[in-house]
Order: structure tokens, then C-alpha cells, then sequence
């Protein structure tokens, strides 16, 4: 028999209570977070997908994979803290804007796959799109930076889009709402259906099995794709330290990384210095103007820029040790050094 436990005069649902057409809750939403960041590794969440899709260049799916593995190489920083901080208020917007009634649920799994997870930003428990109001859908909230804005204007752009429709596989939806805050003053809304994307929704779901089964569950990491920048600074996070050797004869990709690395190199190298050459003869034909034009239009000009104060480090050391102390925080990075004899053409 499934009972409901009482938080004031709100009725919180059991776990393993179905709270969704063919979803089961697993931790509700005032659940501990450290308990809802190891519950989510029991499957593929709903933010997890577009990063698996190759959608987010700076969530690649090896992150999601050492995620799910237990290793700590969440860094999202400020955007997931504003989006935390945001989310109360631009779904209280959506439910004022659509005379409709939310609740907070919680983390929700699939009632006939358990791997299949979500964390629903809101219930909808009076759709305002259908006569009969207790049809049952969710909201997702985002929160988006201003230079995000023409993403918006077509509807949901695809990350968010994969991100909804992972939802309503899970919990058996017809169709969701969307909600979103660009730039802190800029406000849209839409639903995303299920009839329009079968086929999508169809894809979506072997992919995300194929990545449980075969990497997840086999241990088997994905091979690196996405931003390179992303996935060097969650292997910074993953071994702070660094010592000993590691035979890659066996390893190909490793050989061909080394291949296309230096020639990439030497690629930026003769690019830069061709385009500091460049520069320089911008700069001395405009003598003592500012600005160059070409056939009496404006071709380019020579701007100022606001750049960072250049601050002394060794001497803030010295002479005010305690602000050095106090502001100063180590930034450790990693540069690959090539040994001499594969810098030339190998």
C-alpha cells in the first residue's frame, strides 16, 4: 500500500509512488542533495541527454560518463547557481501568465525502465492548453545569458528541446511546457508535443540504452569529443596530480592525436605570426589617424580597449602579503610539452 508523508500542509508523495502517467518517484524534491546527486547516477538524467547527443560542447559525453561513475567533475559554476536561483520565480511567471496551478516533485524514474530518470522542475496540475484540466504534464524552467537570446526565437533551441522530450518519455506526456529567462529581463514561453518528434523520441531513447549498456554499465568510457578545452579541464579535476609514465603504443588514437596536434600547432604558429605581420602594416599606414577607409567607407580603425589593470603579483606579495593572501588563488593549468623528436614532421 503506497502512503504519503506530511511537510506542513503540503502532501509529499511516498517514493515508488507513481506521480506521473508512467513514472515513479524515487526522492522527492526537498530530498538531500548529496542523496539526489548518487540516486541520479543510477541513470540517465534528462540533462544528461543533450550532453550524450553532442549537444553541449562544453558538457561532452565523457563528462556525463565519469559523472554517472561516481568521480566529481561537476564545475558549472555560476550559470547552474542562477539557474537554481531563478527557477522559483520564472515558474511562478509561467503559472501567472498561464492561469494553470504547478508542484514541485522530484527526481522520477521510469516505472518500467529505472534507468530512464528525471528531475521535473514542475508538475502542471491544471494544463491550461486542454478542456479537461487534469491532464496531466510538467513545466521545465531555464535560465539563459543574453548572448543566448536568438537561440529562443524559432522556440526551444535542439539542447533544451532533447532535454524535454527525455522528460515526457519518462513520465509518459503528451506534451510539455517550457519556460525561459534570457539576460535576467527577457521572458518566453512554449510547449514542446510528443506527436510532432515519435521518430526523434525513437532515437533518443536507443541512444541514451546504447550509452547506459555500453558505457556505463560496461565501464567503458566514450572516446573524447566536444569542446577539447572542456574535456582537458575535467581530466585537471580528475588527477590533480600528476606522476609516472603510460605506454600508448597500444593506444592508436593517442599516436594520431600526437600527429594532429603538432601539425595544428605549427599551423597556429605560422597564423599567428602571419597575422601579427598583418597587423603591424594596418597600423603603419594609418600613421597618425585612427581610422581607415577605403574607396571613402570606413574599412577598419584602431580602438581602444578596457583591458584588465596589469597587476605586480610578486610585488602585492612583498609589500600587503595578507591581501595577496586573501585575493590571490592558485590557477593551475597543464600545457602538453612534445618531446624533440616528434616536433618536426613525423
Amino acid at each position: 500500500m503506497t502512503t504519503t508523508a506530511q511537510a506542513g500542509t503540503t502532501t509529499v508523495p511516498a517514493a515508488g509512488r507513481r506521480v506521473t502517467p508512467t513514472g515513479r518517484l524515487i526522492l522527492p524534491a526537498d530530498a538531500d542533495r548529496a542523496d539526489w546527486l548518487t540516486a541520479r547516477r543510477q541513470g540517465i538524467g534528462s540533462s544528461d541527454v543533450p550532453a550524450i547527443l553532442g549537444l553541449i560542447e562544453q558538457k561532452p559525453p565523457i563528462k556525463v560518463y565519469y559523472d554517472k561513475l561516481g568521480f566529481d567533475v561537476d564545475d558549472a559554476g555560476e550559470p547552474a547557481y542562477w539557474g537554481t536561483v531563478n527557477e522559483e520565480p520564472v515558474a511562478r511567471r509561467w503559472a501567472m501568465q498561464s492561469r494553470s496551478v504547478i508542484r514541485r516533485v522530484g527526481l522520477v524514474a521510469h516505472q518500467d525502465h529505472p534507468h530512464w530518470m528525471t528531475t521535473l522542475d514542475r508538475r502542471v496540475t491544471e494544463c491550461p492548453l486542454s478542456e479537461d484540466e487534469q491532464a496531466p504534464c510538467a513545466l521545465e524552467v531555464k535560465t539563459r545569458s543574453a548572448f543566448k537570446s536568438a537561440q529562443w526565437h524559432a522556440g526551444a533551441p535542439d539542447d533544451v528541446t532533447a532535454q524535454v522530450l527525455w522528460q515526457i518519455i519518462v513520465n509518459g506526456y503528451e506534451h510539455m511546457h517550457y519556460a525561459v529567462l534570457i539576460g535576467g529581463n527577457e521572458y518566453h514561453q512554449g510547449v514542446i508535443r510528443a506527436d510532432q518528434y515519435r521518430d526523434v523520441m525513437a532515437d533518443i531513447t536507443v541512444a541514451m540504452d546504447r550509452f547506459w549498456q555500453e558505457h556505463i554499465q560496461a565501464q567503458v568510457p566514450p572516446e573524447p569529443s566536444g569542446d577539447g578545452e572542456a574535456v582537458a579541464k575535467m581530466f585537471r579535476r580528475l588527477h590533480p596530480t600528476r606522476s609516472g609514465s603510460v605506454d600508448v603504443d597500444m593506444h592508436p588514437d593517442a599516436y594520431d592525436a600526437l600527429l594532429d596536434y603538432t601539425r595544428h600547432q605549427r599551423t597556429e604558429s605560422a597564423a599567428k605570426k602571419a597575422k601579427n605581420a598583418a597587423k603591424a602594416r594596418m597600423i603603419a599606414a594609418l600613421g597618425s589617424a585612427q581610422e581607415a577607409l577605403l574607396s571613402g567607407e570606413r574599412a577598419y580603425s584602431l580602438e581602444p580597449t578596457n583591458a584588465a589593470p596589469k597587476v605586480d603579483f610578486e610585488l602585492m606579495a612583498e609589500r600587503y602579503p595578507d591581501a595577496y593572501a586573501a585575493c590571490v588563488q592558485p590557477n593551475p593549468t597543464e600545457r602538453i610539452s612534445i618531446a624533440p623528436q616528434y616536433k618536426g614532421d613525423i
